[in-house]
């Protein structure tokens, strides 16, 4: 007897295996596992501009998985604002 095929899926246990594995463009669920953060918390992010690669498509978003795995969360802007 032979083995069913089964689709292959999308495992984002870990941040390396993901970055491997995932599509070019990921969901907010799949970003959120990506870079272990709430889901909530990730809308807001993007919402405020501060997420790079999100791409809105009528009311889905989908980010892109080469940008995310470059970008530097944290260490965008200065924490205080702009220097003078």
């Amino acid at each position: 007897m032979e083995k069913p095929i089964s689709s292959p899926t999308l495992n984002l246990s870990t941040p390396t295996e993901a970055g491997f594995n995932a599509p070019e463009f990921l969901t907010v669920d799949e970003t959120a596992v990506l870079l272990r953060v709430n889901r909530k918390t990730l809308y807001e992010s993007i919402r405020r501009g501060e997420v790079p690669g999100a791409v809105h498509l009528g009311r889905s978003v989908r980010l892109r998985r080469s940008v995310l795995l470059s970008w530097t969360p944290g260490n965008s802007s200065p924490a205080l604002g702009k220097k003078p």
